[in-house]
């Protein structure tokens, strides 16, 4: 069984940075990242191919950077210059391949995806 466990969520003022982690994936996985604010459905923020190809929301690009980390089993969502509106519980997410990841990230909601972890909140104020 796939587990996934988030880390690196917090609270920070408005145009500050946060470094999410998701560990225990191996690297042929494809791998997203996706959230949910209070009333809202869930979104697709970003994600990465097994081919390492990235696909992101137009509201994080070039805010938002996914990475994998195939030596320590890690996939990594650096969230610079960061908004009120990234206000959300955040949840990393795994499929095998082959996936179009680009539509977890064009699609409200996005289409079903197989394994997820229990979220970690991100709180911009």
């Amino acid at each position: 069984d796939v587990q996934l466990v988030e880390s690196g969520g917090g609270s920070v003022q408005a145009g500050g940075s946060l470094r999410l982690s998701c560990t225990d994936i191996s690297g042929t996985y494809c791998m997203g990242w996706l959230r949910q604010a209070p009333g809202k459905e869930r979104e697709g923020v970003a994600a990465i191919d097994s081919d390492g190809i990235a696909s992101y929301a137009d509201s994080v690009k070039g805010r938002f950077t996914v990475s994998r980390d195939n030596a320590n089993n890690t996939v990594n969502l650096m969230m610079n210059s960061l908004k009120p509106e990234d206000t959300a519980m955040y949840y990393c997410a795994a499929d095998s391949p082959p996936q179009d990841v680009r539509l977890w990230v064009w699609y409200v909601p996005p289409p079903s995806i197989s394994y997820w972890g229990p979220g970690t909140q991100v709180t911009v104020s």
